[in-house]
């Protein structure tokens, strides 16, 4: 095979790092924006531009980190140009794929992790086949992978998890400790000197630390950086203090916003110098390696001892690559996703959670809760009771527009981001490519820990939330390995066509996240229609929560529609559609009783006597919904599990009861939506000539156990049916009563509504 070949293989190399780059920022991009976003320390563009221009700054302090993806975790100089662009383009197209699949469900995971197990796997995969070709032994793998390299580099990242945890809530606690959540006060009397300490730890970070890679400083310049870093923190503490203190005292500025915005630019620059090896390190090191290759005589055979060298990267380069990532990080939708799951997991308040209850997040906030109570009781109870006084929120909580409240106040926003860029900041001076994702995330939840954000009415959930993330940090070492390992002998063994069969595969996976990924959006969007927004008029929010009630019946009516029909043809896939939104439409169920309880907020001065209303509403809401959830759950069970099918005579009982029940719904739907009552002596008649169907069509099902045509799970499935659909019938009709009630719309409805009540 020519060299051309790898020219091309080269070009593509290129290609992929522009992939990569936007990939990997869309799912990095929480680690810098959480904090900022959370707090709302400004509007979204003035966050974005920060956020930017610290990207811009950080790349050209990458040039350091270059070296891992050339040396970091095998060594060079036993391999040719030919292996190491196998070894590449098998990282690049796992990387690809994989931070794609990450990001389609919103979860951040660490492209630093990422690529050193693809490095390793696509590494320890050309190492086995030079083995195998010379006849080598096992033991000749620990020549070729660099073992205490990447082990220093696994066991940094996981250090890191549990010392950025601790340091986030350990500053946290001590801060909050100080300012409290009435911050404002207290910054008057010594946040100049906190903001000053907090600037010097910046410049001492970022600057001194980061000078070393910095690809436009001198050795000179870096050595007097070194030689007078004292100095240098000195001096920005005093600055920043006096400039500060000017701040508050003369023009009443708040601090914390500035320190905020500073602190995203410093960690957007943190992240750019320390990830940006994450995504063009490795076609980097491709095209070095080819120059080399082609600068000697016989460039297919040579081996890339060049490599193993120090090379002195190009800043016009790192400012294509910032540049490419400012624009995917204005661009992208998938980034504001994988945003959203951090900071819903560190908000202050209750919040629709993301995350369910599973019996190890369960395990451990017992274990938690059990050990917290037993160190109280160390604890001074006046001491233990001063400190609650300082950590409890809603004793200084003057803000009374709940809907516009941050998920966090901007004193956690400034511990998130100055902890969380010192250590990745060190890091970066120490050459380790710890994951930004992990530290920053860790420090969130270390900080939220701190504030007490994971309440009892929350903790599990969240707990959950962080588990499942760690997971999938965990099963991406796993997965980058593996996948790594098999394109990297695909592309070996198949050569040309092995290459053009994996890329055709990752863009039909990427078409398919991406599709994927417009689905979850929807629904997203879809949540978005029930939430309940600057409202003060109770009765304002009690219309809009009839029209959240329409929407709802909506999704019911169309799932019912789909599962009865689904269930008649025993289409398992169908079924298996609707059991997804049942979760959906539980989500629902439950964020429109909360606007409920905020309506009984606003009510609370007004009408208390009305308040009984609301909470039949909630009683009668539930039941439908669970209605729905047996149904369609019974349906899918009943079908997957491999039971025979409904009778023919069943199907058709069965059709006229979804023809009417369907008809309810559609009816009280419409009402809700138009604010009046549409023929409810229609609707009134077809509930009763519905229980007239079911009471008949229960006693032809009674004949048929009798002679035995009706199995006893196909018999349970169809007064399961029948009976869930009378219930919802029926509470239909008592939503419709509470709602002429709240909008007095019908004074005879009331008289027909006893009668039905009565059946």
């Amino acid at each position: 095979m020519g060299t051309e070949i790898f020219l091309v293989a080269v070009l593509i190399l290129l290609l992929f790092a522009v992939l990569d780059l936007i990939v990997g920022v869309t799912n990095d991009a929480v680690n810098f924006l959480n904090s900022s976003i959370g707090s709302r320390v400004a509007p979204y563009f003035v966050i974005m531009i920060i956020a930017s221009l610290g990207i811009l700054a950080g790349v050209t302090f990458s040039g350091g980190m270059m070296e891992v993806a050339r040396k970091g975790i095998f060594h060079p100089q036993f391999f040719t140009m030919p292996e190491l662009i196998t070894i590449f383009m098998a990282v690049l197209l796992t990387a690809i794929l994989l931070l794609d699949l990450f990001n389609t469900y919103g979860l951040p995971t660490s492209t630093t992790v990422s690529i050193v197990f693809e490095l390793l796997g696509a590494a320890v995969a050309a190492s086995v086949i030079k083995i195998m070709q010379t006849d080598g032994g096992a033991m000749g793998l620990a020549e070729y992978i660099n073992t205490a390299k990447a082990m220093m580099i696994v066991f940094g990242i996981l250090l890191s998890i549990a010392v950025a945890f601790f340091c986030g809530a350990l500053v946290q606690f001590f801060t909050r400790l100080i300012f409290t959540f009435d911050y404002q006060a207290r910054l008057k009397r010594y946040g100049a000197v906190w903001g000053g300490v907090a600037m010097a730890t910046i410049t001492f970070f970022i600057l001194i630390k980061g000078s070393k890679g910095a690809s436009f400083m001198t050795p000179e310049a870096v050595s007097w950086v070194k030689s007078n870093s004292l100095f240098i923190m000195g001096f920005m503490f005093v600055v920043s203090a006096i400039i500060l203190q000017i701040l508050i005292s003369f023009f009443r500025i708040n601090i914390l916003k500035p320190i905020v915005l500073v602190g995203t630019f410093a960690l957007a620059m943190a992240f750019a110098a320390n990830d940006l090896v994450n995504f063009i390190g490795v076609p980097l090191a491709g095209l070095n390696a080819y120059e080399i290759a082609m600068a000697a005589g016989d460039p297919l055979t040579i081996t890339m001892s060049a490599l193993s060298k120090k090379v002195q990267s190009q800043t016009g380069l790192l400012l294509i690559a910032g540049a490419i990532m400012v624009i995917t990080l204005w661009l992208s939708r998938k980034a504001r996703t994988v945003t959203e799951t951090e900071i819903s997991l560190g908000h202050q308040d209750e919040v629709t959670e993301r995350f369910e209850s599973i019996w190890l997040s369960r395990t451990v906030v017992r274990m938690a809760d059990s050990f917290i109570n037993a160190f109280k009781n160390l604890v001074p109870q006046s001491l233990r009771k001063s400190i609650n006084k300082r950590f409890d929120p809603h004793i200084y909580n003057r803000v009374v527009d709940h809907d516009n409240k941050p998920s966090f106040d901007l004193v956690r926003a400034s511990v998130n981001l100055m902890v969380a860029s010192a250590v990745v900041s060190f890091a970066t001076s120490m050459k380790l490519p710890l994951s930004t994702t992990y530290v920053t995330f860790m420090v969130a939840m270390g900080t939220s820990f701190s504030d007490q954000a994971w309440g009892r009415e929350s903790a599990v959930y969240r707990v959950t939330g962080v588990l499942t993330v760690i997971g999938g940090w965990f099963m991406t070492a796993l997965i980058a390995f593996s996948v790594s390992f098999l394109f990297a002998n695909i592309i070996h063994y198949f050569k040309v066509p092995g290459v053009i069969v994996i890329m055709l595969f990752a863009g039909f996976m990427i078409w398919k996240n991406q599709k994927r990924h417009k689905g979850r959006v929807k629904e997203t969007e879809e949540t978005k229609i029930f939430n309940l927004k600057k409202i003060s008029d109770p009765h304002m929010a009690a219309s809009n929560t009839f029209e959240h009630l329409a929407y709802l019946l909506r999704a019911i009516r169309e799932s019912f529609d789909i599962t009865f029909e689904a269930l008649f043809d025993q289409d398992i896939d169908e079924l298996g559609k609707q059991r997804k939104k049942v979760k959906q439409i539980q989500l629902w169920t439950n964020i429109i009783t909360a606007n409920i309880f905020k309506v009984l907020r606003l009510l609370q001065k007004e009408d208390v006597n009305t308040s009984y209303k609301y909470a039949q509403t909630i009683r009668r809401l539930q039941k439908i919904s669970d209605g729905h959830r047996d149904i369609v759950l019974r349906s899918y069970k009943h079908i997957g599990n491999k039971h025979k099918g409904l009778l023919d005579v069943q199907i058709e009982e069965l059709k006229k009861i979804k023809i009417c029940i369907l008809d309810i719904i559609l009816k009280a739907e419409t009402s809700f939506n138009r604010k009046e009552i549409l023929n409810y002596k229609n609707i009134v008649d077809q509930y009763r000539y519905m229980r007239e169907l079911a009471d008949q069509f229960n006693q032809n099902q009674i004949e048929r156990i009798r002679d035995d045509t009706s199995k006893t799970r196909l018999s349970i499935l169809f007064y399961a049916i029948v009976g869930n659909c009378i219930m919802i019938a029926k509470q239909n009709i008592k939503l419709l009563e509470i709602f002429n009630e709240s909008f007095k719309l019908d004074e005879q409805l009331s008289k027909s509504y006893v009668e039905i009540e009565s059946e």
